[in-house]
C-alpha cells in the first residue's frame, strides 16, 4: 500500500478546512442565515487551524519533521471543534440546555422605551432552533462530521511524518 506524502495531507487539509469555513461564511453572507453564538464559536478552530496548516506547509521545506507536532496540535484543534459542534447538535435536539446567552438578547437600555425599541429591532437567533437542514442534518451536524474528518486526516498526516518522514 502506498502512503500519501505529507505535503498532500497538508494541502488537502488546507483546502477542506477552507471550504468548510467558506461555506459557513457564504451561508451567512449570501444565504441570509444569521449565526447564533454557538455557530460563531465553532468557527474558531478553523480560524486557528488554517494559519497553522499554512505554517506547517511552509516549514516542510526547511524543517520536515517540524510538521509532526503541528499536525498533532491541528488534530487536537479539530477534535475540540467536533466537541463544540457536537454540543451544539445536542442543544438543537434539546438533549441538554444551551448557554443562557444563546437566545439573542440586547444590550443594556437606559429606560423602558429604549429597551422596547431595542427588542423590536433585535433579530433573535436561538441556538436551540435549527435554521437550515440538508438531508436531515443541521449545519452544526455537518460541522461535527467535517471536524471529525479533518481531525482524522490530520492524524493520518501526523502518522505519515512519524512513519516515513515524507
Amino acid at each position: 500500500m502506498t502512503t500519501m506524502r505529507v505535503e498532500r495531507y497538508i494541502g488537502l487539509l488546507i483546502i477542506c478546512a477552507t471550504a468548510v469555513i467558506a461555506t459557513a461564511l457564504a451561508s451567512e453572507i449570501f444565504g441570509g442565515l444569521v449565526p447564533c453564538d454557538l455557530c460563531l464559536q465553532q468557527r474558531w478552530p478553523y480560524y486557528i487551524a488554517i494559519p497553522l496548516l499554512v505554517i506547517c506547509r511552509l516549514a516542510r521545506g526547511s524543517m520536515p519533521t517540524s510538521s509532526a507536532p503541528l499536525l498533532a496540535l491541528i488534530a487536537l484543534i479539530f477534535l475540540i471543534g467536533a466537541g463544540l459542534a457536537g454540543y451544539h447538535v445536542g442543544v438543537e435536539y434539546k438533549w441538554w440546555a444551551g448557554p443562557s446567552g444563546c437566545g439573542g438578547g440586547t444590550g443594556l437600555a437606559d429606560n423602558t422605551e429604549a429597551l422596547l425599541q431595542a427588542l423590536q429591532n433585535e433579530k433573535i437567533v436561538r441556538c436551540d432552533e435549527v435554521a437550515f437542514t440538508l438531508f436531515g442534518l443541521s449545519m452544526a451536524g455537518y460541522n461535527f462530521l467535517a471536524s471529525l474528518g479533518l481531525a482524522a486526516l490530520s492524524g493520518l498526516g501526523y502518522a505519515a511524518v512519524r512513519t516515513n518522514g515524507n
